[in-house]
């Protein structure tokens, strides 16, 4: 596989600084450990009192911000951000899926938005798009690119293209495919799958990995030379043709 993986930091060439905030410490904990192994800076914080003491210290070049915490809320801690002057990009967490509640943390001056549960790839995919729309970081080349054989999937776009045909996924779709070229060649169980791409707290059955792999056969392989397969007993892989 060839990844095109910019390596995000920032203008001074130090590590990009990220500050990640939910009052579930375990949430939090997974977080900061998934943006490490980006190579990135990250500090912590469980309440939004603690955020904005935090931020004016740390300087970080992106939030990840929960909604719902004890004291201030996700949108008050933004909106007295922005009063402070703070263009600091923010990706809002939240248990909350209704469109008003995502227009209303996108209308206070967030800038992106992911509802829990949700795959860690999926924030880390959101960051990286996000800080590098508003300019908070410098990388050796424009887009993410992950390519197995004829088949390529654009990480900030959400294109995915094989022998030219763009292919429509859904956002679940996507995210397994991402996960999928992320490790070619090697063979990922259902238990993998399901923490990886249905969140860390999914509670639900493989049969929906067993689903989803049958949905991408039909938009990636149907017609064409088998990427994805199945390695009985053991889980699912993908890999270009020998």
């Amino acid at each position: 596989m060839s990844t095109v993986h910019p390596d995000l930091r920032r203008p001074d060439g130090s590590p990009l600084r990220i500050l990640a905030v939910d009052d579930e410490q375990m949430l939090t904990d997974l977080l900061a450990m998934a943006l490490r192994m980006e190579g990135w800076e990250v500090r912590t914080a469980s309440s939004g009192l603690e955020v904005l003491q935090v931020a004016r210290e740390f300087e970080p070049d992106a939030l990840v911000l929960d909604i719902m915490m004890p004291d201030l809320d996700g949108m008050s801690v933004l909106r007295r951000l922005r009063e402070s002057g703070s263009l600091v990009p923010v990706l809002f967490l939240t248990a909350k899926d209704a469109v008003g509640d995502r227009v209303a943390g996108l209308t206070a001056g967030g800038d992106d938005y992911v509802t829990k549960p949700f795959s860690l790839e999926e924030v880390i995919a959101r960051l990286r798009a996000i800080i590098r729309r508003t300019g908070h970081a410098t990388a050796d080349d424009g887009q993410s690119i992950l390519r197995v054989a004829d088949l390529t999937l654009n990480e900030d776009s959400h294109e995915v293209v094989r022998d030219g045909t763009e292919i429509e996924l859904t956002a679940t779709e996507f995210e397994l495919l991402r996960y999928l070229m992320r490790n070619e060649r090697r063979v990922l169980s259902k238990a993998q799958i399901l923490d990886r791409v249905w969140s860390y707290d999914f509670g639900g059955k493989s049969s929906v990995v067993e689903l989803y792999i049958s949905y991408l056969r039909k938009k990636i392989d149907a017609g064409r030379t088998p990427l994805l397969h199945t390695v009985r007993g053991v889980g699912y892989m993908i890999k270009a043709p020998q």
